[in-house]
């Protein structure tokens, strides 16, 4: 199984675009948060109409997950907590959200909301408990923020993971977290797009504008995970205790090639036979 992994398109049309070409060659997409901008001129329920276009398109070509981050909040629920209720509504694309678990073959995924008080943040702790019980060779949970005091939640002066996350992490041992929400980890000193915890891989995509996004993919069947930003190309040998740095990528495979092809407008066009 190979899984694309975004985070923090915030809104961004062009890099939504590469989305829907890139899709077909994956099992999954996971989308960890923030696919809406709150300091956008765009009004925000525009925005949601938008996305929901796109989630439309993507579900029609592969399996999709999407979880809340703190930009998606749209509403308050009853007990005054800011809730992505916009989100809920995409499961009826068969999209899998916010509350959500389900197993590809020996995979199961845990969909987990961001949480902005104690009720949500309850959802969640039941939702981890109730799928401990049902867990498969791998647990992968999709959560917006990263966990505290890991690189991947460096922001350069400070950490701006996830505390309870932690706390979570060490309780149940899933075997990944796929995270977004602090745009600079992976590309500032002490910060990094990878960490583990015990033996529980933690990923952060990072954020970088323009197309293509930057991405991981995880080949599920060779144990790779691989960070894709503008100009570099790493990866991870997820069977291999953590080491620093991640290794250049110098035989890229064939995905990675045509992905690179959908990346460059002109490379993607069809050649002439002059050309």
């Amino acid at each position: 199984m190979r899984c694309l992994i975004v985070a923090d398109l915030h809104y961004s049309l062009p890099q939504f675009d590469w989305l829907l070409s890139a899709a077909p060659q994956f099992d999954l997409v996971i989308f960890a948060g923030d696919a809406l901008d709150v300091g956008s001129f765009v009004d925000f329920r525009a925005q949601i109409v938008v996305v929901k276009k796109y989630l439309a398109l993507l579900s029609g070509i592969t399996k999709v997950i999407l979880c809340s981050g703190n930009h998606d909040l749209d509403e308050r629920s009853a007990e005054g907590e800011k809730i992505a209720r916009w989100i809920g509504d995409v499961r009826e694309l068969g999209i899998a959200c916010d509350g959500d678990s389900f197993a590809i073959g020996d995979t199961l995924f845990s969909v987990c909301p961001w949480w902005d008080g104690p009720k949500v943040k309850q959802q969640l702790e039941a939702q981890l408990e109730t799928d401990s019980a049902k867990r498969l060779q791998r647990w992968i949970w999709a959560h917006h923020a990263p966990p505290a005091n890991s690189p991947t939640s460096w922001g350069g002066k400070r950490f701006f993971g996830d505390v309870d996350l932690v706390h979570w992490i060490g309780r149940y041992q899933p075997s990944m977290v796929i995270s977004g929400h602090v745009h600079q980890s992976p590309f500032i000193t002490d910060g990094s797009w990878y960490d583990r915890l015990g033996d529980t891989w933690v990923f952060n995509t990072g954020l970088q504008p323009g197309r293509p996004p930057v991405y991981i993919v995880l080949d599920l069947d060779e144990d790779l995970a691989f960070w894709l930003p503008a100009g570099d190309a790493r990866y991870i040998d997820l069977k291999a205790e953590l080491k620093r740095p991640a290794l250049p990528i110098t035989k890229p495979p064939d995905w990675l090639i045509t992905l690179d092809r959908i990346a460059d407008p002109i490379l993607a066009q069809p050649q002439t036979a002059a050309g």
